[in-house]
């Protein structure tokens, strides 16, 4: 059974063989600070999910961005959104949204730039690629409404536009929307990537960021659309969030989302384990306390704890985020317990 085999199996809770897919995922954070040594916890655990590469060469058409996302500066991305970076290897945060705090009806949105460049992707080139591997091929480009309008507008006045119901504001955000339909339809249906992303962070440390209706009437429709064209065309549709998002998950079972990347030591495995056999988690282990400053044991338990509370003949990916402050000698033993807690080897 090959990676791409290993994958689906595991997001349809038919892998009998009791081996997690592998995915590692490397700010430039690991590489500036550990070196060589990224690559050799890649060539012992090697991955099952693969991105398709060099996402700028991959288009017709250039993007319009300006800078580097992971170099200390100024970064602006392909809608015209400026991010300031102050540590090497991460991405940094909007300072300057294009719609600005005095502009309480989004009268002025001559700024943003809707990105057509990201239409124009060599699907023959994309395509080369994913015949050339037998890994489980994401997209690289994703789909992003809540992020998307918060860049453009910044996070407070969006929450107040959310709360007013924004007349403008909504109408934008269906514009955002129609524009990431058109991004699926387009990689989902001219190519043979294995599936799609989403994502947007919608928690904090305790709770939801918006009320749960709000996120129910405002923005599940859009996630079903999207879970919609995935599945038209056989894709697999992943999600991922950061923070404290309990109170959705039971949303995007219903949706169809097929796995979910979320932060699952935040909102507690004992919240988690409720949702064993309806959805795959696609990892993590906690990178806020574990990764950064937990013993090899610590990881050991919490790597068996994962498996314990939502393995069933699949439902997990052995997943974790090699960011910053993460201890190198605790990511390779995320894999080694995870290797190690396979039943059939």
């Amino acid at each position: 059974m090959n990676s791409r085999e290993l994958v689906k199996k595991t997001l349809e809770f038919e892998n009998t063989s009791g081996i997690a897919p592998r995915d590692l995922w490397i700010l430039p954070w690991a590489y500036n600070t550990y070196g060589e040594g990224v690559d050799a916890i890649l060539k012992d655990y090697p991955p099952d999910i693969v991105q398709v590469p060099n996402s700028h060469k991959i288009y017709t058409d250039p993007l319009k961005t300006v800078g580097d996302a992971y170099e200390i500066g100024e970064y602006q991305d392909e809608w015209g959104v400026m991010f300031r970076q102050a540590v090497r290897g991460i991405i940094g945060e909007v300072k300057a949204p294009i719609v600005s705090s005095s502009d309480e009806n989004w009268d002025d949105i001559s700024r943003i730039h809707f990105p057509e460049e990201l239409l124009t992707i060599d699907t023959d080139k994309i395509n080369e690629f994913c015949a050339s591997t037998d890994k489980f091929v994401l997209s690289n480009d994703l789909v992003r409404p809540f992020e998307r309008i918060q860049f453009l507008r910044g996070t407070e006045y969006l929450y107040v536009d959310l709360a007013l119901e924004n007349a403008n504001m909504l109408k934008m955000l269906a514009r955002i929307h129609d524009f990431n339909c058109r991004l699926m339809e387009l990689w989902c249906s001219k190519t043979n990537i294995d599936g799609f992303w989403a994502m947007d962070d919608w928690g904090s440390q305790r709770s939801l960021l918006i009320n749960p209706e709000t996120w129910v009437k405002y923005f599940k429709p859009l996630y079903r659309d999207y879970s919609n064209i995935a599945h038209k065309y056989g894709k697999k549709l992943f999600f991922h969030s950061d923070g404290f998002t309990l109170d959705i998950i039971p949303h995007l079972i219903d949706l169809g989302f097929d796995a979910v990347n979320l932060q699952i030591f935040c909102i507690g495995l004992e919240n988690i384990e409720q949702f064993k056999g309806k959805i795959t988690f696609w990892g993590e282990i906690d990178r806020q306390h574990l990764l950064p400053r937990g013993s090899l044991s610590d990881i050991d338990a919490a790597v068996r704890s994962v498996r314990a509370a939502i393995w069933d003949n699949g439902g997990a990916i052995a997943q974790c985020e090699f960011g910053i402050d993460a201890n190198i000698d605790n990511v390779r033993q995320v894999f080694k317990t995870w290797s190690d807690t396979t039943p059939n080897l």
